[in-house]
């Protein structure tokens, strides 16, 4: 949590120890109200995420509110720096998703929001229609991060990531990162802007600007570091 908000959160506890019952805070700006599929994200929202990680059973509560199919899937831990903790496999989205693809909780309640939040109204600006079904190139793999050498693990390597490479819209037509990037026309415009809507709910996001590993596709993850490239 960076600072300012730190202040922020500060500053509304104390106005509401003093004021007790003769204040409150509208839940949607209110830190301590849980977050809600239905809510477009706001300034709490990366904060509110960020605490789903220290708290499963709100954030399994927050996905059972989602048309998502899914079900929990046992932690488990391995010698080689990878497993899993609080994760789901998740049959379908609120889109069609082809094979299925284990997350931790907290990056698939980024994923929920994201789709509904960014991606379809996108689509419809930019196509006048809804997406119907997202590619990806899978979650989980028990691997380092591209290009790193031995001994960084990718965020993959703890289901903590996914990796977004079309999107088909309702009339069939295909949007792909690969390609449709820097096609400029309204491909690119769409892609750039669920890319910008995604760093205000992943920690990580990397696409094609930000190196030749991820041409093809959107990486978007929940770890520790922030990046928006």
């Amino acid at each position: 949590m960076r600072w300012p908000l730190a202040c922020v959160l500060l500053g509304a506890a104390l106005a509401a120890a003093t004021h007790g019952r003769l204040w409150s805070l509208p839940e949607r700006h209110n830190p301590w109200a849980p977050l809600r599929y239905a809510d477009a994200p706001n300034w709490l929202t990366r904060y509110k995420l960020q605490r789903l990680s220290t708290q499963p059973q709100a954030c399994m509560a927050l996905l059972a509110q989602t048309p998502w199919r899914f079900h929990p899937v046992p932690d488990r831990d391995n010698a080689a720096g990878c497993g899993l903790r609080d994760a789901v496999q998740v049959q379908r989205t609120a889109l069609d998703i082809g094979r299925p693809f284990t997350l931790r909780c907290t990056a698939a309640a980024a994923t929920a929001l994201w789709e509904r939040h960014v991606v379809q109204p996108e689509a419809q600006r930019h196509f006048g229609m809804p997406v119907r079904r997202l590619e990806h190139l899978g979650s989980y793999a028990c691997r380092d991060i591209a290009g790193s050498g031995a001994g960084r693990r990718s965020e993959h390597a703890t289901a903590n990531a996914l990796d977004v490479a079309a999107f088909v819209l309702e009339d069939g037509r295909r949007v792909r990162v690969a390609g449709g990037w820097d096609d400029g026309g309204s491909s690119a415009a769409f892609l750039q802007a669920v890319h910008r809507g995604a760093c205000g709910l992943f920690s990580g996001v990397l696409g094609p600007d930000y190196n030749q590993a991820h041409h093809d596709h959107f990486h978007l993850d929940r770890g520790p570091f922030q990046v928006c490239r």
